[in-house]
């Protein structure tokens, strides 16, 4: 109960000291995640000031109101030339210092910064909900106030190493374990939080503090650190926080000032480096993502109880597994029995293998299995409050689908085509009710991946686009919104930078050079792997279809190869030959690659050398997609320059480390990528425009401008939906 506020807190405000008899609870209140803003630090500050002037307290409780304690840092302070966390983990260090004892009361997600003031106190009791980390390893840092010194000390380097270098969170069971919390109760946290406290004064519990203790390395190998760090050298060579988190950890086993400094050196070269930088960018632009311009804040969502997938194959049922994941029954819809059996089957073998790795029991694998149903006859579709359609990519099959949905379909329900380049306007009327129409593209392996291309086309009302943006987040998937365009946003850039890897090849530069240039940067994959894994026969079709839609260029020699080898069935990994021939999954150098390729370049009238360096592969292949980029953002089809960088970090493994392509354009120089571009338009030819620089990427570039600051699409966007919606 509480008996008074202390005058020095009005109501309100972001942290407060609370009276509850002897025990004084220091309240945070700054929803929605209690972030340390440099508010909530001072006022941090403040309370402890409060406290240690006030000998009536017993005892101090850190508590947050709302769902969560202290979920992490500003991280847009982190841009600040002038960052400090010297005040913040001053802090810590005078609670810790504290003669009373001090209880940290914890719920919902405690990370980063929020753990670190959560060791700083004595004692540490959680509710069985709460999830514990320090993801700071995803921004490309360490946790720098102290996380890297007191957790060691707490829970022993090993634990403590694995945790700061994968970001990942533990559950209160494993941290009980480890003695990171002391008590797991049931029971709203303030309740337990005091009931821990006034435990804690009645039997006289002394302060307890980490920074007193020694991270002991009796029970490690004696060259645990040096493997740990030549493992973070050589597997994650292109993220220093690797690197300097092992350096980190490893100064614990110094006294805690000495550790403390080292900690504070190795973080503030992670806070400045370029890798930072451009993961701390993915952060905020992933968030932004989410954010519709000219969409209104209160429109009214569709209910989404059920959905129904067309189609049981690899993709639809890689999809059918998004929404059974969430809780969502899922009726698949098939042509054939056989069709149906083999795709529930894929499901459930996907399902199983999890299992068998431990990441789901027996008994969530026939959870998730009874959420899906199959059916034969598309009436089944009838009840379902989206339906998505994933059958081949056709536009001709695609079409009659559609047309079928549309009458099929209950009013109201959202039909959502699967396209991956097709032009969703056109299956959208198909249907008869465009409004009701929006592209969900999923990448594939779909259950896995974590990228979703939502397509707004012209007719698409406000309620379904923000209805899937929801069902997006509901299923775990970073969404970005594309207009209407061949390939979207991805696929329309993959498209130049496949048609540069074949030029190249047809010039004399092999699958294995092309693909280790840009792998070099740090790309998962290069090009010529990458389709081979997806299927030249894929991308054949996509090519194709691009045809008939007449959007190829009238050039004989585009795509000459993947066309060629599909006509000869090397649709890469699945038959065991594309551009590589594979042993197993492991792609192995093809001489017949290179006779194809030498082939083609006679048919087309180009001409082999042997002088294409690494440095030329890279540039034209990632100047042209960058510059497609820009014209993407000026014709409006991605309404933010991080969208792009959403979309090609989150479903083409581009290096997070480099920001995505705009950000990495901004990197390079917009001047140099234009002059670049300008070269190879003189010694290559330019007669279809592959090398005419976009209209805003030069003025970008002639104004010293940045495109990753570039807002033109996303005001643009909310004119249009401004007039569209007749406000």
């Amino acid at each position: 109960m509480i008996e008074n506020v202390n005058s020095t807190a009005a109501s309100g405000t972001l942290v407060s000291l609370v009276r509850h008899g002897d025990i004084a609870v220091l309240r945070i209140a700054n929803p929605p995640v209690n972030a340390l803003s440099s508010e909530v630090v001072a006022g941090l500050a403040a309370a402890v000031d409060a406290f240690e002037a006030d000998r009536s307290y017993a005892a101090l409780l850190v508590h947050c109101e709302g769902r969560t304690f202290v979920a992490g840092g500003d991280i847009t302070s982190f841009d600040d030339p002038d960052f400090s966390a010297a005040l913040y983990n001053g802090t810590l260090g005078r609670i810790e210092a504290l003669d009373r004892p001090v209880a940290a009361a914890l719920h919902g997600t405690v990370l980063g910064g929020g753990l670190e003031l959560a060791l700083a106190c004595h004692y540490r009791v959680a509710v069985p909900s709460t999830k514990l980390g320090l993801p700071e390893v995803k921004l490309g840092i360490l946790p720098g106030s102290l996380g890297t010194q007191r957790l060691p000390r707490a829970a022993g380097i090993e634990l403590a190493l694995d945790l700061i270098s994968s970001g990942r969170s533990i559950d209160t069971a494993t941290a009980l374990k480890a003695g990171i919390v002391d008590e797991v109760h049931e029971g709203k946290p303030l309740d337990v939080g005091l009931a821990y406290a006034q435990a804690l004064v009645a039997r006289d519990a002394a302060p307890r503090r980490l920074s007193a203790e020694v991270a002991s390395t009796a029970d490690l190998p004696a060259d645990f650190f040096d493997k740990a760090l030549a493992d973070a050298v050589s597997r994650k060579a292109f993220y220093p926080s690797a690197r300097n988190i092992v350096l980190a950890v490893q100064a614990s086993t110094l006294p805690f000032a000495e550790g403390e400094a080292v900690e504070a050196r190795l973080f503030e070269e992670l806070r400045v480096s370029p890798e930072s930088q451009a993961m701390r960018h993915l952060f905020f632009a992933e968030r932004q993502a989410a954010k519709i311009p000219g969409l209104a804040k209160d429109v009214a969502l569709r209910p989404i109880a059920s959905v129904g997938i067309l189609g049981a194959g690899t993709m639809g049922g890689g999809i059918a597994m998004n929404f059974a994941n969430a809780g969502i029954p899922t009726v698949l819809v098939e042509t054939s029995q056989a069709a149906l059996d083999r795709g529930l089957g894929l499901v459930r073998a996907n399902y199983e293998a999890s299992a068998a790795k431990g990441r789901l029991t027996a008994v969530q694998v026939e959870q998730r299995m009874a959420l899906l149903s199959g059916s034969l006859d598309d009436a089944a579709l009838a009840d379902c409050d989206l339906v998505i359609e994933a059958v081949f990519e056709n536009m001709d099959l695609k079409k009659q689908v559609c047309a079928r949905l549309g009458k099929v379909c209950k009013p109201g329900a959202i039909i959502a085509t699967n396209t991956s380049t097709l032009d969703v306007d056109v299956l959208a009327e198909a249907t008869g009710r465009p409004a009701d129409v929006v592209g969900m593209h999923f990448f594939s392996p779909a259950n896995v991946m974590r990228l979703l291309e939502v397509v707004r086309g012209a007719k698409t009302a406000p309620d379904v686009l923000a209805t899937v943006m929801l069902v997006a987040r509901r299923i775990g998937k970073v969404a970005a919104v594309s207009g209407v365009c061949y390939g979207f946003i991805g696929n329309r850039m993959a498209e130049v930078y496949m048609r540069e890897a074949e030029f190249l090849m047809m010039e004399g530069a092999s699958p294995a050079e092309i693909d280790s240039a840009v792998e070099a940067l740090g790309m998962a994959m290069g090009p010529c792997r990458m389709l081979d894994m997806a299927g030249i026969d894929v991308g054949a079709k996509t090519v194709i279809e691009y045809g008939k839609a007449g959007g190829l260029p009238p050039d004989d020699s585009y795509r000459a190869v993947v066309r060629k080898m599909f006509e000869l069935g090397r649709f890469g990994q699945k038959t065991g030959s594309g551009y590589y021939r594979y042993d197993g999954r492991k792609p192995v150098t093809d001489p017949e690659t290179a006779r194809i390729a030498k082939e083609q370049a006679e048919a087309h009238g180009i001409a082999q050398r042997a002088d294409i360096g690494r440095q030329e592969i890279v540039e034209r292949l990632l100047y042209p997609l960058i510059n497609e980029g820009a014209k993407i953002l000026e014709e409006g089809i991605a309404y933010r320059p991080g969208d792009i960088d959403i979309v090609w970090t989150a479903g083409y493994g581009f290096p997070d480390h480099q920001g995505g392509p705009m950000w990495m354009a901004d990197r390079i120089g917009l001047t140099a990528i234009a002059e670049r571009l300008a070269h190879y338009a003189q010694v290559r030819g330019n007669p279809f425009g592959y090398w005419t620089v976009s209209p805003l990427l030069a003025r970008l570039a002639n104004s010293g401008q940045r495109v990753s600051d570039w807002q033109g699409a996303a005001a643009f966007a909310e004119k249009r939906a401004a007039v569209w919606q007749g406000r």
